[in-house]
């Protein structure tokens, strides 16, 4: 199964996949309201901005399972990043990426190894994947690596679509 085929749900409810994406360069993140990385959403909209038009899109799932920091509804959630943060890249629901009730996605992501070789578990809020624009896995990032950090936006500009 590829990562476009997998179902997913936008935070309005609204059936989606990746598929809808395909062809872009995408940075999934799973994302929380109430934690110390949070200020993270100002270096994911910057990059959002930055590269938006040339075929690159953020991806944000909400996660609540880590120490509780992601309590909020949906409109919670969509109302704390718009006003808080600014945030204009699309928003999943909340989703499961550890544990018995990972969503799929999040099992193929995180069968992918990071910079250190270490694949397995989602380590905590903010981690990052990189998709590439014809579905692979090009690059995985613990939650500490900001949006920005030079090892993060180099390989956001070599997946970039020609």
């Amino acid at each position: 199964m590829s990562l476009y085929d997998i179902p997913l749900r936008t935070l309005t409810g609204e059936p989606a996949s990746l598929a809808d994406y395909r062809g872009k360069a995408l940075l999934v993140v799973n994302v929380a309201s109430k934690c110390g990385l949070t200020p993270q959403y100002t270096g994911l909209e910057r990059l959002q901005q930055r590269y938006g038009d040339r075929g690159f899109t953020v991806l944000g799932f909400p996660s609540n399972q880590f120490a509780g920091q992601e309590p909020g509804s949906a409109e919670e959630i969509a109302t704390f990043c718009s006003a808080t943060y600014g945030v204009s890249f699309p928003l999943f629901e909340k989703t499961d990426v550890n544990g018995a009730d990972r969503h799929p996605l999040y099992a193929a992501l995180t069968a992918a190894e990071d910079a250190e070789g270490t694949a397995g578990d989602v380590q905590w809020n903010f981690e990052k994947f990189l998709i590439g624009p014809e579905g692979e896995i090009a690059g995985r990032f613990r939650p500490r690596t900001e949006p920005e950090a030079e090892e993060l936006v180099g390989v956001i500009e070599a997946a970039l679509p020609a």
